[in-house]
């Protein structure tokens, strides 16, 4: 099968226009007005502003159509020995998702939004189906630590292909999205981007991810050692650095999370895997973390780096580190419930209650 090489000409994105200030302050005074103690509510206040910012409008409308997107890649680093569990399972998950029998799915139902998978770099001869691999971009990305992930047309496909999966979501309805992950070989390749983008080293970047043992960290830790020593003269431009040491689903995922911004669109952020997206995303297309939320704070000590670089507070600490977008997931129902609270509550004068 041919994949998509090549076709974006260029891998410049739009400038990010801030959410709408005028909005967030009429959310800010409503909240003022609330039958409540003022701030008695907490961090469904902020979130219920910078609902009504990314909308334009207060009060905020209720999520209609949150879509997940799971962006599904192979990483060749895998075989290092960096995992607790064989390459073959991307393959074998990715059908899982689509089945609907993957925890994704059971938690996205729950927050009433749907789930999509695409195969941007599984290790399999062919894609599952021709809509999941629409956007493929090769069979599985480089050993990040003794070779480049991608090549040049292939990291500018990848990038071109998560633009436009946010543009084919938003055009289709999506108020809210989320960037999920499933790969083997994954939380190696983020770890060393965000290493790198966070000036630390590997040893306090380095988590566990699937559940290594203490030779399999150590295995980790010496990959992403090398693959940062490979990429130290191109540490400043994004899309080397996805190139060099990320891959194909990393660079789709930062193409998607940028091109939401782009489409003032807003969206969360779910772990480590995504996270490092996000932050080679926001120096893409610069402004673009005012459009995010972190969903939640996982285990991986890299992602707490990541969020703090981003300057973005988790919604959610609960101890999960599976990825595929579980924990923005879960913290949909937390933004659904600010929304709920700005538009929904009476104010002292509407109730008749003394203030």
């Amino acid at each position: 099968m041919n994949f998509a090489v090549g076709g974006s000409g260029d891998v410049e994105f739009a400038d990010v226009a801030p959410p709408d200030p005028g909005a967030a302050a009429e959310a800010r005074a409503r909240q003022g007005r609330l039958t409540k103690p003022a701030g008695a509510l907490g961090r469904l206040e902020e979130l219920s502003v910078w609902v009504s910012a990314c909308q334009g409008v207060c009060p905020p409308r209720q999520f209609s159509r949150p879509r997940v997107v799971v962006f599904a890649g192979d990483h060749g680093v895998a075989a290092a020995g960096v995992s607790a569990y064989p390459a073959e399972v991307t393959a074998q998950m990715v059908a899982n998702i689509a089945a609907g029998g993957a925890a994704i799915n059971a938690l996205a139902e729950v927050a009433g939004a749907g789930v999509r998978v695409v195969d941007i770099a599984v290790d399999c001869d062919e894609p599952l189906t021709p809509a999941i691999g629409s956007a493929k971009v090769r069979r599985g990305s480089g050993n990040i630590a003794v070779e480049d992930a991608l090549s040049d047309d292939e990291t500018e496909a990848a990038l071109a292909a998560g633009r436009r999966i946010a543009d084919d979501e938003v055009d289709s309805g999506a108020d809210l999205l989320i960037a999920g992950d499933m790969g083997i070989g994954n939380t190696t390749a983020a770890t060393a981007l965000i290493a790198i983008l966070t000036h630390s080293e590997p040893v306090a970047v380095v988590g566990r991810g699937t559940g290594i043992d203490d030779a399999g960290w150590a295995r980790k830790t010496a990959a992403v050692r090398d693959a940062m020593y490979r990429a130290r003269t191109v540490a400043a431009d994004p899309v080397a650095l996805l190139r060099v040491c990320g891959g194909a689903d990393l660079a789709a995922m930062a193409g998607f999370c940028a091109q939401a911004a782009v489409r003032r669109t807003p969206l969360l952020l779910d772990g480590l895997v995504v996270t490092a997206a996000a932050l080679v995303a926001d120096r893409l297309a610069p402004g673009a973390r005012q459009w995010w939320q972190a969903g939640h704070r996982s285990p991986e000590p890299g992602h707490t780096l990541a969020l703090d670089s981003l300057g973005l507070t988790p919604i959610l600490d609960l101890g999960m580190r599976l990825g595929e977008g579980t924990g923005a997931a879960v913290a949909l129902p937390i933004v659904r419930a600010a929304v709920g609270a700005l538009a929904g509550m009476a104010t002292f004068d509407e109730a008749g209650v003394s203030s």
